[in-house]
């Protein structure tokens, strides 16, 4: 107050605060009340009137005992010492409720009491829903740790041919820009790996890097994945929408695989993100940004797509800007094996064996032989290598027929049964098909004379890797 302030005008503010005071009193959700130093009540708010159905006026200079029964509020005015989220019973129900001494000058003036839950189960309703708000979140760390995890770094790439040791240091270069890369090679080369490795020695490795197959995810689903979606957009939607690959890649890399087969209709969209780094949601109508540094791969020949008109060409030029092309695994025979031991040491680490060694006619049938299913062709031969391993050296006899044929010495061949034979033929036979038709499994299977789905089948059944 100031001293030149009437005392009709200093009495009307008084008033007012007065006022204001009691409407935020009453306007606390939960019960509460005021006494004095001995326990008498000197505010009473509605809502806990309302709650158990008194009169608030009428409680004025009742003591506490008298109006709430169990009441603890005198007894906290004597002891000076509050009481926080303690049980309270009240006509048969536990209450949570919570009693604060004021103190003026060392000494307890009055004591403020609130119900903090009118009931105890939402105490436990109020535990369950925060439970399960730390399991989303846990969960959601673990989904973003995985989308920012990568496997392979430059250390992963094993090979010293003088192909492998230029376009890894092409790929090494590349980890230091931003511009988009356009990785090329047969199946099994190896990609993904030159892929991860470039995001992880990138300054981007602490986002995440995030992959999709184009050719894995149909046509129809590809746009949503892709860009995400609001709620509503569609017919099975999620009822909160969700975020597209691209929206999920901010700041990161997207790894787009077997990017020649994405559909000719998504890739003028896919080019303006590129061009733009913004897109829209599917039913959406805001504008979003997204950094992300886009490393795309292939098996196949863009170059017969564009003339097919298969691919769009201004969309060849966004994605090559810096190419890197793999060389099969037949034209760096030096490779073979180191990756061979590399591989085997990998395989008895995840099978708890003891190292497995190659032994001297093992190595020169794996390096003789063109591997047309690349180092993935190589890695299921070792591993069913080892499954029929006795001792801890891979000899002819541990190898597939079809590799070595004539090459081993009698001694070393054990006798095959027809089956096998036949098995090893049909296994050569796929590969070979596969290879000459880009992995396209509806071509392969005409010129095997057989039906797709039990193209299917029969490389399920020898255990050939679906995107070999």
């Amino acid at each position: 107050m100031t001293d030149s302030m009437p005392p009709d005008a200093e009495k009307e503010n008084l008033r007012r605060q007065l006022k204001m005071y009691e409407l935020i009193f009453d306007s606390i959700y939960y019960g509460t009340m005021v006494t004095d130093a001995d326990g008498f009540i000197t505010h009473f708010n509605k809502p806990y009137g309302q709650f158990l159905g008194l009169n608030p006026s009428e409680q004025i200079g009742k003591h506490c005992l008298e109006a709430i029964e169990n009441s603890r509020m005198h007894i906290v005015a004597r002891t000076g010492k509050p009481e926080i989220n303690h049980s309270h019973q009240i006509k048969g129900q536990s209450m949570v409720v919570q009693r604060i001494p004021i103190k003026e000058n060392g000494k307890v003036i009055a004591v403020f009491g609130q119900v903090m839950f009118k009931d105890v189960k939402d105490v436990g309703k109020l535990a369950k829903k925060l439970s399960l708000l730390e399991s989303k979140v846990e969960l959601y760390e673990k989904e973003l740790m995985s989308l920012r995890s990568t496997r392979y770094t430059f250390d992963s790439i094993i090979g010293k041919s003088e192909g492998m040791e230029t376009i890894r240091q092409e790929a090494l270069k590349a980890s230091t820009n931003k511009l988009p890369v356009l990785i090329s090679g047969e199946s099994g080369t190896g990609k993904e790996l030159f892929a991860q490795a470039i995001h992880h020695a990138s300054p981007r490795n602490i986002y995440p890097f995030v992959r999709i197959n184009c050719a894995a995810i149909p046509k129809d689903l590809l746009e949503s994945e892709l860009f995400g979606y609001e709620r509503g957009a569609f017919t099975g939607a999620n009822t909160s929408g969700k975020p597209g690959k691209i929206e999920l890649a901010d700041r990161g890399t997207l790894f787009l695989d077997e990017i020649g087969d994405l559909p000719l209709a998504m890739q003028p969209k896919l080019l303006r993100v590129l061009e733009e780094k913004e897109f829209e949601r599917i039913g959406g109508t805001k504008v979003l940004k997204s950094n992300f540094r886009l490393i795309a791969a292939t098996n196949q020949n863009l170059d017969h797509l564009i003339e097919a008109r298969a691919f769009r060409k201004d969309l060849f030029y966004r994605l090559n800007v810096i190419p890197l092309k793999i060389p099969p695994l037949r034209e760096r025979k030096d490779d073979i094996i180191l990756i061979a031991r590399h591989l085997l040491k990998q395989m008895a680490v995840e099978m708890t064996l003891s190292n497995v060694y190659l032994d001297a006619a093992s190595e020169e049938i794996l390096r003789e032989f063109d591997w047309p299913g690349n180092v993935r062709e190589l890695s299921n031969i070792l591993e069913r290598s080892i499954s029929t391993l006795e001792g801890d050296t891979i000899t002819c006899a541990n190898l597939p027929y079809y590799l070595h044929r004539n090459k081993c010495s009698r001694g070393d061949i054990t006798a095959s049964t027809i089956r096998e034979i036949n098995a090893e033929a049909e296994i050569k036979a796929i590969l070979a098909a596969l290879e000459n038709t880009d992995n396209n499994k509806s071509q392969a299977a005409r010129l095997l004379g057989i039906h797709r789905t039990q193209l299917y089948k029969k490389m399920k059944k020898h255990g050939i890797a679906n995107n070999v």
